[in-house]
C-alpha cells in the first residue's frame, strides 16, 4: 500500500479542522501546498533558531489529547514530552518504521516543530497568511485578510521534517498516532 503525500495528509488535517469542513477540496489542495512550501523556505533559511532551553517531562497525555512538545514563549523553554515521544515510537516501531524514525530524530523534530512556532508567532506568520490570501470578509473594495487555522501546523510539521532527519513525514506519523489512538492503542 503506498503512502499518502505530504498533500494529501495536509488536505485531511486541514479538512478535519473546524470551518474548513466544507470548503472546496482545490482550495484545501491549495493552502496545503503553499503552507508545506513556506515550511521549506523556513527550514532552508540561513536564521538561527531562537535560543531556548529544552526540557524533558512526563505528562503529554491530557484529555484524549498527545502532546510532543511545547514551547513556553515567555521563559523560552521547549518542554519535550518523554512518554508522548514513546508512544510515537511505538506507533511508528508497529507499521515497520523503526529505522526511519530514530528516537533521537523524533526528539529533535519536536524541537524544531516547536521552534517554527515561534518563528511564525514573531513575523513569518504575516508573510505565511499573505501567501495563503485566504479572505475573511469583504466590504466593498476592502478586504479583510484572514487566517487559515491549521496551516501554521502544517508549516511546523514540514519544518520539523527538513531540519530533524527524520525519514518517514511528521504528518504521516501524526496520521498513524490519530488512527492508532482512534482504536485505542
Amino acid at each position: 500500500m503506498t503512502e499518502p503525500s505530504d498533500v494529501e495528509l495536509a488536505v485531511r488535517l486541514l479538512r478535519e479542522t473546524p470551518t474548513h469542513e466544507n470548503r472546496p477540496a482545490e482550495q484545501l489542495a491549495r493552502w496545503a501546498e503553499t503552507a508545506l512550501a513556506f515550511g521549506d523556505e523556513l527550514a532552508d533559511r540561513d536564521e538561527p533558531d531562537p535560543p531556548v532551553r529544552v526540557t524533558e517531562a512526563d505528562g503529554g497525555r491530557r484529555d484524549g489529547e498527545v502532546l510532543l512538545a511545547e514551547y513556553h514563549a515567555r521563559r523560552g523553554v521547549v518542554t519535550v514530552y518523554r512518554d508522548s515521544l514513546a508512544l510515537l515510537r511505538q506507533v511508528a516501531v508497529r507499521h515497520g518504521w523503526d529505522a526511519d524514525v530514530p528516537a533521537l530524530a523524533l526528539r529533535d523534530a519536536a524541537v524544531a516543530h516547536e521552534l517554527v512556532h515561534h518563528r511564525l508567532h514573531h513575523g513569518a506568520g504575516r508573510e505565511l497568511n499573505r501567501r495563503l490570501g485566504h479572505t475573511a470578509a469583504r466590504l466593498g473594495p476592502f478586504r479583510v485578510p484572514g487566517h487559515v487555522a491549521g496551516a501554521d501546523e502544517l508549516v511546523a510539521h514540514r519544518f520539523a521534517h527538513r531540519r530533524s532527519g527524520l525519514g518517514k513525514s511528521p504528518l504521516l506519523l501524526t496520521a498513524a498516532l490519530a488512527a492508532s489512538l482512534r482504536a485505542g492503542d
